[in-house]
């Protein structure tokens, strides 16, 4: 990784881009957390390994057949649902539940659907004291939880609070969702609130008092307290 780090830097360097450079913790993030690839950084790694376009599109994984894909289309203009797909689709999102229901007072995380523990997605509940999103994220919000991305981002891979990833946690004392930062040593875990939100930082000792579940990839957000 260190090889690489170094190549890397020399391609930057007679490209005269720094973007091109990829550090050896990160490329260390990418084989562990199985993330996403942008084209800039594929075109880096393919020269850096020899790898022509051919090579690159061999590694791929077969297209499903059209057949298996479910036939949901989106609609060009805003639309109140009556029955169909797109409806289907949307109550299994926003269950009536949502606020029908009185929000447990602790964030959860709810069970795999039918025990299916294949899925890398799960699901968890803000709960009523979880307030440290609060107002981006309100208590009583469903939260969809990608597992496989456990990895803390840098600062440089976001721009504003609505595109910074927010993280699902446990802890000694329980589940928390919010922001976090990692300290240079990768000791401490802090957890940011929301700018707006009322709750203090917190911290831990990473990967020793709190656990990572995942990243928040979907909110479905409870607007009625």
């Amino acid at each position: 990784m260190r090889e690489v780090e170094e190549r890397t830097q020399r391609l930057a360097q007679q490209w005269n881009n720094p973007a091109y450079r990829i550090s050896a913790s990160w490329l260390d993030r990418v084989e562990r957390e199985n993330r996403d690839l942008s084209a800039m950084k594929l075109i880096v790694l393919a020269a850096v390994y020899g790898l022509n376009p051919d090579q690159m599109l061999a590694l791929c994984p077969p297209s499903p057949p059209a057949e298996s894909v479910e036939p949901v289309s989106s609609p060009n203009a805003t639309l109140l649902l009556s029955e169909g797909p797109l409806n289907d689709h949307a109550r299994a999102w926003l269950p009536d539940t949502l606020v029908t229901e009185t929000p447990p007072a602790e964030t959860m995380l709810l069970p795999s659907e039918n025990g299916n523990g294949s899925s890398p997605l799960r699901r968890g509940v803000v709960g009523q004291r979880d307030r440290t999103l609060e107002p981006m994220i309100r208590p009583g919000s469903i939260v969809l939880i990608d597992t496989q991305k456990r990895a803390i981002a840098h600062r440089r891979e976001w721009t504003s609070e609505f595109d910074r990833p927010i993280y699902f946690l446990l802890t000694r004392d329980g589940y928390v969702t919010g922001f976090c930062e990692l300290d240079k040593e990768s000791t401490w875990l802090t957890l940011v609130p929301h700018p707006l939100s009322y709750e203090s930082s917190r911290r831990w000792k990473y990967r020793k008092e709190i656990e990572v579940i995942g990243t928040v990839t979907g909110v479905a957000l409870r607007r009625v307290s």
